[in-house]
Formats: C-alpha cells, structure tokens, sequence
C-alpha cells in the first residue's frame, strides 16, 4: 500500500516538472466576428474619412473680431495683400501690421528681402495710408516662422504703445486656424485674436486632393496644428526678440518710399 502511494505521488511530481518544461500549451483564443471587426474598421477609418471631407474647411477658419488692428503675413503674396488691403478699407480698422522674414520668391519674384516690407510697400501702392500701416519683420528662421511673426507684430504694436483689445490676422487658406492660435498664445492675455482665411479664386474650383500644392499644405497644416493644439508648444511672447528699435527703422524707412511714391 505504502509503495503504491509513493509510486502515485513520484508519478504526480515527474508529471508536475513535465508540464513545467512544455515549450507549447494550448490557449483559448478570441477573435472578433464579421460584425466587430466592421466595427473596428469603421472606427478608424471614420475619423480619416471625415477629415478629407471637411479638413480643409476646418483648417480654412474665418471668424472676424471687432477690431481695430489688421495683421497681415506677408508670405501669402502680392494676391493675398491686396485681398487684404480690401479688407482693411471694408472693416473699420484704425491699423494694419505686416509681418514675415525674408522672401523666397514664392508669391513674389524677388527673393531675398523682408516679407513684411514687401506687403507695405504693396500695400502703399494700393492707397493705404503710410500712417496706417506698421511693419513688423520677423526673425529670419527655417522654422517657427508663424511664431517670429507673431512676436514681431506684438512688439511693433508695444514699440508704438498700442495694445488692443482685440486684432484680426489675415492669412492664408488652412494655415488660418493654426494662425489664430499661434497669435492668441503670443498676444496678451486681454487681447482677442481673430482670423481671416484668405483662398485664391482658382481654389474654389475643386477638391483639394485634385491639387498637390493644396494636398501637401492640408498635410503639413493638419501635422502643424494637431502638434500645437494637442502638444501645446507652450510658446508664449519672448520680449528678447526683434527690438522696438528696429520696429521703428522700418516704419520710418517705409514712410520715406511713400514719399517717394508720391
């Protein structure tokens, strides 16, 4: 009896080191049906779907704030300023700022030279004012150029002791929304930020995926403004940037081309 009981609990014990060294064991397994992988599928694809349906109209935000300071960034062409300058006349703005670093040929045939300077002295050739019109150049740089622009307007209006209330940024197509909120996190807390996006005539006439300069901007918007909205670069206004000098060297020199142009 005793000899069959430790052969029984040898056998248990040998069987109990087997199973310990098995390389393979058998698992239940769960997979979805027909009706929850649609499911699964329809999720992701959802959200995509509706992107290239609506994204570039989501991107191309136009609300307007009641304001007295019209911010224009002069990449967006020679096209684009006059569309500004008609919207500077429209509206009841006391000031328009233009912005940018240095030109390289697209929208304007010379490369090289400040944006901001070029949409003023665009602007001036279309009747605005000098008086009218502060430029405010950007820091030259590869990157982070909506936001040089940004800090650029706000010093220039600092430079001249104008803090408003509230300004609108006139820019261009999907780069609109991403505008808005670069500007709302530079200019001061009191300060509302409005845009106006801007889209060239020839645009409107189709779908975006039937243009590749529109497909690669909704692209590298969609990059660009889920990076600020949902990372939230945290850059906020830098008084270390530009100086109120240089504001104020460039707004004189502009005032003597006008002379010029007269």
């Amino acid at each position: 009896m005793r000899s069959r009981l430790s052969h029984t609990v040898a056998n248990l014990v040998w069987h109990m080191w087997l199973n310990r060294l098995r390389l393979v064991q058998r698992r239940t397994v769960r997979c979805p049906t027909f009706l929850g992988s649609f499911c699964f599928v329809a999720l992701l694809v959802s959200p995509i779907a509706w992107w290239c349906r609506f994204g570039e109209s989501f991107l191309c935000l136009t609300k307007r704030q009641p304001a007295e300071i019209l911010v224009v960034e002069g990449w967006i062409g020679r096209a684009g300023v006059r569309a500004a300058a008609a919207e500077f006349e429209r509206g009841s703005y006391r000031y328009v700022v233009t912005t940018g670093g240095l030109t390289d040929a697209k929208g304007w045939i010379e490369p090289g030279w400040s944006y901001a300077r070029g949409a003023a002295d665009e602007l001036l050739r279309l009747g605005v004012r000098q008086d009218r019109i502060i430029v405010a150049p950007a820091a030259d740089a590869k990157s982070q150029r909506t936001y040089n622009s940004a800090v650029a307007a706000r010093r220039a209006l600092d430079s001249f002791e104008i803090r408003p209330p509230a300004l609108n940024v006139f820019t261009l197509g999907p780069h609109a929304r991403r505008s808005r909120l670069v500007y709302a996190k530079v200019e001061a807390p009191g300060t509302k930020v409005g845009v106006i996006s801007w889209v060239p005539s020839i645009d409107k006439a189709g779908p975006w995926w039937r243009s590749s300069d529109r497909a690669k901007a909704l692209l590298t918007e969609t990059a660009c403004y889920m990076y600020e909205a949902l990372l939230d670069s945290g850059r906020g206004f830098n008084p270390a940037v530009g100086s109120a000098s240089s504001v104020a060297a460039q707004h004189f020199s502009l005032m003597a081309n006008a002379a010029k142009l007269k």
